[in-house]
């Protein structure tokens, strides 16, 4: 694709209007609340709250009568906001299965809210309840994505009565970014009820109205007299660890830390933040994966300091797992392994139509490594409501000794009502360049995206070039020197009718993606299908795919211990058959399988998943399995990886939770063990204890030997002021 045709496709930015929702109304202001948080709504200040009568079906029925009833509440003090749902519903139709922290809520009964602090439809965070009082939250940056990782600190407490239930929240406003006086924020309420799967909004209630669309708000005004305080909070912790390695005649040591993070709001929608010693020793295990193709896995971050702000660093359209320009978990992590921070700054925010993002970090010497400085920095600027420009710049190399640096610069056109009809349309693109210590002179690249989000129709295709020399240091790109066409197009009719009774949406797809080398040689092409993918109104999805494909190795591949795939072209054919249970059951079961050709050999993959929770959601257990069994000519492979989470919640706030997970081919099996204790938000105390076993070769998995262990207690105190 030649530059000037690149270019091109940034003039169509210009060419649509701007279109806006219209919803108001004022909360009330009370100088010092004096509330309770406990689901009981017996204050005074409830009886004057701004009060939402009920909300409106979105989905399966926009605008359909049902037997629930959602009442809101709103009001603000000088230091909080105070949101109260009153959900109308019989209480053994009632749905938990989670008490954790960030669980999985898919199948419970939830209310949720979505606030745009600025007031301008581009970022938002998310609050999230369930029937249980259990919290998720998350940063909001895209229609269609949330980061649920990012822990905000507040308070929701929910309580269940014979024909309703009831859940308040408390959002402190130092938890928010906001410009101080400003004179509304924009808000979004919701209600699912698991049991019918029916969605309930207040603004977007069409079935086009994507979920995390911040555009599709009310504006809500009364909270200009929101107050940051002086925006100070301070957030010291000690932990102490104990290792025993028993390779080494288990040897133990003892190792006690501190350190703390400060933050404090420059403006009232900026605010900086300061880590000294940084410490991850809550932070959750990785899900491991199995790898059967010729290039690295991708793994999410799951470190508090780097998912603060996170999405104010989000990069380009399109890129999904492609390409990821700042990849933070190159920072402080080496194969693997924790390299100590000494210390780290963060600014983040917005001010006016610019957002803003800032990152320094300083490494300590470790694993032979030198320690090193990085910085990454984001800028964004709001042009019109609907289109928005930036840039982004990282420096650093997590080797400590190259130099490395990628600039590159983006553009999206969004809006959720496209030609007026309330359709959802982005268009956007992006180019960057990479420099320092590298070889070569095919250092950048460049690439768009047009998409088409709806209900009925799903329509998308992107274009992406990856110079062979470009090198983000920072960054996660699995396939320079490529150049990857891919688009397709889902039909998605909810049958009415007779058929409707059977069936509640179809999800007829076509997709294809090309990769192609810098010569324009095919390196890889796929074509996805369903021609049978549905879910019927009770909830149980059946689908199955048809995917021919064709990979060419320039050098032998070797797919596993033994077996290797000698290097040329292969066309083969791939099928998957998935039938999954309603999430609302108590016990779930379901699974994939794919089989059929792979490479010069056939290929079948099994993928089945158990889970159960009791009726209050207080136990949970989840049992997933996936077990490939390979036949080549070559040589044939087993892979098999098996994974066991166990949770047991006293309250949503004293959560004990246990991971294993046992990898075939590496024969390691791990155990994370878990006690969180919030004593209040922001207040917590950890208990970490890791187990490590190793199965070696002609051993059974009941003979592994047991390779390590380690034991955290952390104790982390927020004061803010």
């Amino acid at each position: 694709m030649s530059r000037s045709k690149f270019l091109c496709v940034f003039s169509l930015f210009f060419l649509f209007a701007i279109n806006s929702f219209s919803f108001d109304f004022k909360i009330p202001f009370v100088e010092k609340a004096n509330i309770k948080i406990d689901g009981k709504l017996n204050e005074r200040e409830w009886e004057n709250a701004y009060t939402v009568n009920d909300l409106t079906q979105q989905e399966p029925v926009p605008g359909g009568k049902t037997p629930y009833k959602t009442v809101v509440k709103a009001f603000c003090d000088k230091n909080n906001l105070y949101f109260a749902f009153v959900c109308y519903q019989p209480e053994n139709t009632i749905t938990i299965h989670t008490m954790l922290r960030d669980g999985n809520m898919r199948g419970d009964d939830y209310v949720a809210l979505i606030l745009d602090t600025f007031g301008d439809g581009k970022t938002g965070f998310m609050f999230q309840v369930n029937a249980a009082g259990t919290r998720r939250d998350g940063l909001i940056s895209d229609p269609e994505y949330i980061s649920t990782d990012w822990d905000g600190i507040w308070t929701a407490k929910s309580k269940i009565y014979k024909n309703k239930w009831i859940v308040e929240i408390k959002i402190p406003a130092v938890t928010l970014q906001f410009r101080k006086h400003h004179p509304f924020f924009n808000v979004e309420f919701y209600c699912f009820v698991a049991k019918d799967i029916i969605t309930f909004r207040w603004v977007g209630t069409t079935l086009d109205a994507q979920p995390y669309d911040v555009k599709l708000t009310a504006t809500m005004k009364g909270v200009d007299r929101l107050s940051q305080g002086k925006g100070i909070s301070f957030s010291p912790y000690a932990v102490t660890k104990i290792n025993k390695n028993y390779e080494n005649g288990k040897h133990s040591t003892l190792q006690g830390e501190a350190g703390f993070d400060l933050r404090w709001n420059i403006t009232p929608g900026i605010f900086a933040m300061l880590t000294v010693n940084t410490d991850f020793a809550e932070t959750e295990v990785d899900t491991q994966q199995i790898n059967l193709t010729r290039f690295p896995l991708f793994f999410p971050e799951k470190r508090e300091f780097f998912l603060e702000g996170s999405n104010l660093f989000d990069f380009g359209v399109g890129l999904g797992h492609d390409f990821i320009p700042f990849y933070s978990r190159r920072i402080g992590l080496y194969e693997g392994n924790e390299v100590p921070i000494d210390y780290g700054v963060k600014v983040l925010g917005r001010q006016g139509k610019v957002s803003v993002a800032g990152l320094y970090v300083k490494t300590r010497d470790s694993y032979n490594l030198p320690g090193t400085d990085f910085f990454v920095s984001r800028l964004a600027y709001d042009i019109t409501d609907n289109f928005k420009v930036g840039a982004l710049l990282t420096d650093g190399d997590p080797d400590g000794v190259s130099d490395n640096t990628f600039t590159g610069v983006d553009a999206v056109w969004r809006t959720s009502n496209f030609l007026h009809k309330k359709k959802n349309f982005l268009i956007g693109g992006w180019w960057g360049d990479s420099s320092g210590d590298t070889t070569g002179d095919d250092t950048d690249g460049y690439g768009f995206k047009i998409d088409y989000p709806n209900d009925l129709i799903d329509a998308n295709i992107s274009y992406k070039k990856f110079g062979k020399d470009l090198n983000p240091a920072l960054g996660f790109l699995p396939r320079p020197g490529t150049k990857q066409l891919s688009g397709g197009i889902a039909i998605q009719p909810r049958p009415k009718g007779r058929l409707g009774e059977f069936v509640r949406q179809f999800f007829f797809e076509f997709f294809g993606m090309q990769v192609r080398n810098v010569k324009g040689y095919i390196e890889s092409w796929r074509i996805f299908t369903a021609p049978i993918n549905l879910v019927t109104p009770a909830g149980y999805h059946f689908e199955f795919n048809y995917a021919p494909q064709y990979e060419y190795l320039t050098d032998d591949f070797e797919i596993a211990e033994g077996v290797v795939i000698p290097a040329g072209g292969y066309r083969f054919n791939r099928e998957r058959i998935e039938i999954n249970m309603p999430r609302s059951k108590s016990l779930q079961f379901g699974g994939r399988v794919w089989f059929g050709d792979f490479y010069n050999g056939r290929l079948n993959q099994w993928e089945t998943y158990m889970q159960w929770s009791n009726t209050d959601g207080s136990i949970q257990l989840t049992v997933e399995a996936e077990n490939d069994y390979g036949y080549l000519p070559e040589g044939n492979f087993i892979e098999r990886l098996w994974q066991v989470k166990l949770i047991y919640a006293f309250n949503p706030d004293f959560v004990i939770s246990s991971y294993t997970q046992y990898n075939y081919s590496s024969g390691e099996i791990g155990m994370n063990n878990r006690i969180r204790y919030t004593i209040e938000p922001g207040k917590d105390i950890f208990f970490v204890w890791n187990y490590n076993w190793q199965r070696f070769d002609g051993e059974s998995l009941f003979n592994s030997r047991l390779t390590g262990n380690q034991i955290a207690v952390k104790i982390r105190w927020t004061w803010r002021k």
